[in-house]
C-alpha cells in the first residue's frame, strides 16, 4: 500500500516499458506524483494513474540539468504536502543511479520511503544485445564501474591497473566521454589491445545501437560510428558470445511487445505538467 507522505524510489530499468516491475507499476498506478529521469522511457508514463503530476528532473552530462541537492528537496517537499511521490529512476536506483543519495537525504528529513529495485543497464542492456554479463567459459567474475566521478572527469579512486590485472569482464556505465582515457588506463594495466568490446548505446529500445570492437580502437571507433550516451560498455571475452546469442537481431526486424501481461491502462500520452 502507498501511503500518503512516503516516497517509492524506484528503478525503471534500461528502457523496454516490459522490464518495469510489478512494484514499480505499482507505484505508477498509485502515486499523486512522479519525479522521473531523462532515461526513463516515456512510455512508462502512460501507466501513471489520471490527475496525478509528472515532474521532470533528468541530469544528462554536459546539459544544463537540475542539482542532486534540489531534486532531493522536491521529493521532502512533496511528501510533506501528503502527496504519494513515486521517484522513478533507469535502471536501478542504487547502481549509479544516486538513489543513496535521495535516501539519505530523505531519512535525514524524516520522510518514509521504500526502495524498488530495477533492471540494471549493466546486466539487462548487455542481455539485449546478446552478451552475458557473466558465462563459466569465459568469467567468474565482473566489475562494473562508472566512467566518471563527482568531477565529471575519469575516478582517480579506481584503482585500473587492479582491475585490469584481476577483472576478466568489465561493465562501465557513463564511460563514453573518456573511453579513450579509461581504453589507455586499462591496456597500460595489461589488457590486450585486441580484448574485444562492445559498447550497446539505447539498450532495449526500438532504436538499441551495439558496436563491436577492441579495446584498442573502441574510441576511434566509437566516435566514427556516431555512438553516443546513454551507453554501456563491456570489455572481454564475453563479448564474442554475441555472434550466437544475438536474439534480439535473429527477430529479424518483428516488434516486440513491451507490454507481455497486457497492463497498459490507456493509450494517452505522458502529461508533462
Amino acid at each position: 500500500m502507498f501511503e500518503p507522505g512516503w516516497v517509492w524510489l524506484a528503478g525503471a530499468g534500461p528502457g523496454d516499458p516490459g522490464l518495469l516491475t510489478l512494484h514499480a507499476l505499482n507505484g505508477l498506478r498509485q502515486a499523486d506524483v512522479v519525479v522521473f529521469d531523462a532515461l526513463v522511457d516515456q512510455s512508462i508514463l502512460a501507466w501513471v494513474k489520471p490527475g496525478a503530476v509528472t515532474d521532470y528532473a533528468g541530469k544528462r552530462g554536459g546539459k544544463p540539468s537540475p542539482k542532486q541537492r534540489d531534486i532531493t528537496l522536491k521529493l521532502i517537499d512533496y511528501a510533506r504536502e501528503g502527496k504519494r511521490v513515486l521517484r522513478l529512476k533507469g535502471g536501478d536506483p542504487f547502481v549509479f543511479g544516486r538513489g543513496g543519495e535521495e535516501a539519505l537525504g530523505l531519512v535525514e528529513a524524516g520522510v518514509p520511503f521504500r526502495i524498488i529495485p530495477g533492471i540494471t543497464a549493466g546486466i539487462g542492456g548487455l542481455a539485449y544485445a546478446g552478451i552475458p554479463a557473466t558465462h563459466r567459459d569465459c568469467n567468474q567474475a565482473v566489475t562494473f564501474l562508472t566512467g566518471h566521478d563527482q568531477t565529471g572527469l575519469t575516478p582517480d579512486a579506481i584503482n585500473w591497473d587492479g582491475i585490469a590485472k584481476g577483472s576478466p569482464v568489465i561493465v562501465m556505465y557513463m564511460a563514453m566521454k573518456h573511453l579513450d582515457v579509461i581504453a589507455g588506463k586499462l591496456i597500460a594495466g595489461g589488457r590486450s589491445v585486441d580484448e574485444p568490446v562492445g559498447i550497446v548505446c539505447n539498450a532495449s529500445l526500438a532504436g538499441q545501437d551495439v558496436l563491436e570492437t577492441t579495446l584498442g580502437r573502441c574510441a576511434e571507433e566509437a566516435k566514427a560510428a556516431g555512438i553516443e550516451p546513454p551507453a554501456v560498455v563491456c570489455v572481454g571475452e564475453v563479448v564474442r558470445l554475441r555472434k550466437g546469442l544475438d536474439w534480439l537481431g535473429a527477430l529479424s526486424g518483428k516488434v516486440l511487445d513491451s507490454d507481455p501481461l497486457g497492463l497498459r491502462i490507456s493509450s494517452r500520452s505522458a502529461d508533462a505538467g
